[in-house]
């Protein structure tokens, strides 16, 4: 039993010092994110904890000082004894007050910069990592748990930080009050709260260990709570009458963290009360100590005013200074999730002398013996996959869903790299180019494109960040013939024409005034954005799948001539889309099987004619 205990105080010492390591670099964090906040909030602590201490000096002086006149009235000098310590008594409650109103607002300024500081932090780290990152559970739980940490936990451990700075600072004086009246004083008030410390950084770990196993779970909530709620899912919703079953679910998986949340409580309280018992008895038995020295006539009145003052405030102040330090033990464990976020390393990286990608393609884009599979899959999306596209033409790649035609555009992209093969642009090994300059070089229209909620201006400006006018602009200056030929070519000017205040009109219903479009409209949008960036590379997948056969056409009508010297790649369904390229490839299992021409591949008689006969049959009927 004995080694049990041991043995589960050594893990609990082990942690809190692993933990605490992290306090370092949440200082520094604190220091970054707001350095002269920070250095009048340090000089703040330090007053407020030297003033209560005067103040108990002060208190022994005065009550001295009454009882002297009391025994021998009318003295002036007793009076001005009295009124100097009223006075600096009065002074010391008043800079209390001050300090503690100057020091919220400093606290606001400081933590609201720190907020906003590792915000970014995460926002930037989030643009880091791996795109493979967002296909994994396991980065979804590390993204939630530093987001949800990081609204308030750094807020926490500044406070907690300057509880435990202020709180030692006001000990110390007062153990120097306290000291002359015995040694063990401060020796039994270390003692009333040592087993309070123990308890509360059990139940921390223990509450730790709970949140971090049911992350998982919180998520599953959230995204229930999205599902019942959201634009997105509201029809469906209401068409399959889903939402009892959603309710339904998110219920039950309330109600097990409810319960696992009373379970933890319900432990907490009874491992606090027996601790507050044992700090109960020290402090019983130190007070009748203190009421017998009165009796004895050993202490003065001032001296045991003072004594009860300081020995009070002492054991609230042990007290504070254990919430405190347990908080930043909490505190700090939670902030490790947010480190430890933000130690993800991406994969996909930066050579060690880039090389610049090619402002104008010359001979072309070829993969070399591809293999690649998705993480966590076993199944290759590509294997030993082989396929040029010349420069300057318009290729079509068609085939049946999870063929490996969009693993193309990503791996084009970087947005992962091969497990075995090379992709070579001119020659040069994609990952022997500056990953900048390489996605300059390149522009997407994805096969799921965002709908960005702002003015139309923007979302199509957004395709070419670094020419485009400020947030809000509109289209007036520099970028506003780019915008719009790009819209022109994308076949989105009409559409754009036909809005309430045409380039200027807000999108989507997130923001007041805002006009929604159609899954047609949005895609022609997309389109343009791709289009306004002057890149070589075109990568487009499925551009038409929203569109219809009108809209196509007309977009087809124009495709030719906005693609004009750059080259093309479209991953399609559609053979009308996939007829304006100058070669088509048919992918079927991560390798290309048919390629040609249109009529090359009804000659064929392969998949591909198959698929075309397929589909005019399904007109005809």
């Amino acid at each position: 039993m004995i080694d049990s205990v041991i043995s589960r105080l050594k893990l609990l010492l082990q942690r809190l010092f692993n933990s605490l390591l992290y306090l370092p670099r949440t200082l520094a964090l604190v220091w970054q994110a707001a350095r002269l906040w920070t250095v009048g909030w340090v000089a703040l602590l330090i007053g407020q904890g030297m003033l209560p201490a005067v103040l108990v000096w002060c208190t022994k002086g005065l009550v001295d000082s009454f009882v002297e006149a009391s025994r021998v009235p009318g003295g002036p000098a007793r009076l001005r004894a009295i009124l100097l310590y009223a006075a600096l008594a009065g002074a010391a409650m008043l800079l209390i007050e001050l300090f503690h109103r100057i020091g919220n607002y400093v606290r606001t300024a400081q933590s609201n910069l720190l907020k906003d500081h590792i915000s970014a932090l995460i926002q930037r780290k989030s643009a880091e990592v791996d795109f493979a990152f967002y296909e994994m559970p396991e980065y979804h739980d590390h993204l939630h748990r530093a987001r949800s940490d990081a609204s308030y936990r750094p807020i926490e451990l500044l406070e907690n930080l300057g509880g435990l700075l202020q709180g030692a600072v006001t000990l110390l004086a007062l153990l120097v009050v306290l000291l002359p009246y015995g040694w063990w004083l401060p020796l039994s008030l270390l003692a009333a709260t040592v087993p309070l410390a123990i308890g509360v950084m059990v139940n921390i770990m223990r509450r730790y260990n709970w949140q971090r196993s049911i992350t998982e779970a919180e998520r599953r909530t959230w995204y229930y709570d999205w599902v019942l709620t959201a634009t997105e899912t509201a029809a469906e919703v209401r068409l399959f009458g889903l939402s009892e079953h959603f309710r339904n679910a998110y219920g039950q998986l309330r109600a097990r963290l409810r319960d696992g949340q009373l379970a933890l409580v319900k432990r907490e309280v009874v491992l606090e009360f027996l601790a507050g018992l044992f700090a109960l008895a020290i402090t019983g038995a130190t007070l009748g100590w203190m009421g017998w020295q009165a009796l004895q006539g050993a202490a003065t009145l001032g001296t045991l005013a003072l004594f009860y003052q300081a020995f009070n405030q002492g054991q609230q102040l042990l007290r504070s200074l254990v919430g405190n330090f347990s908080g930043c033990y909490s505190n700090a464990l939670f902030l490790g999730d947010l480190f430890e976020f933000l130690d993800l390393q991406p994969k996909v990286i930066e050579p060690e002398d880039p090389l610049p990608a090619p402002v104008e393609l010359v001979c072309g884009i070829e993969f070399d013996q591809v293999s690649f599979c998705y993480p966590g899959s076993e199944r290759a999306a590509l294997d030993n996959f082989n396929l040029t596209i010349p420069a300057g033409q318009i290729t079509a790649i068609v085939g049946l869903n999870g063929a490996g035609k969009t693993t193309l555009i990503k791996l084009l992209c970087r947005l992962y790299d091969p497990d075995a093969g090379t992709i070579t642009m001119d020659g040069v090994d994609l990952r022997q180019m500056s990953l900048a300059s390489l996605r300059r070089a390149i522009t997407v229209l994805f096969q799921q494109p965002v709908h960005y909620n702002t003015t139309v201006a923007e979302n199509i400006g957004l395709g070419q960040i670094q020419q485009m006018n400020p947030l809000g602009s509109g289209v007036e200056g520099a970028a506003s013939e780019q915008i719009r030929a790009a819209a022109e070519d994308a076949g989105a000017a009409e559409i754009i024409h036909r809005l309430p205040d045409g380039y200027d009109t807000m999108l989507g219903k997130w923001f007041s005034d805002g006009t929604e479009l159609s899954g047609g409209e949005w895609q022609r949008l997309a389109l343009a954005r791709a289009f306004a960036r002057p890149a070589p590379i075109v990568l487009l997948d499925e551009p038409t799948s929203a569109m219809d056969s009108w809209a196509e056409a007309d977009w087809l009508r124009r495709f030719r001539g906005a693609m004009s010297g750059r080259t093309v790649i479209i991953i399609t369904h559609r053979f009308t889309t996939a007829m304006q390229a100058d070669r088509i490839h048919v992918m079927n299992e991560g390798q290309i099987i048919e390629s040609g021409t249109h009529g090359d591949l009804l000659a064929l008689s392969g998949l591909y004619a198959e698929s075309w006969i397929a589909q005019v049959r399904g007109v005809d009927k």
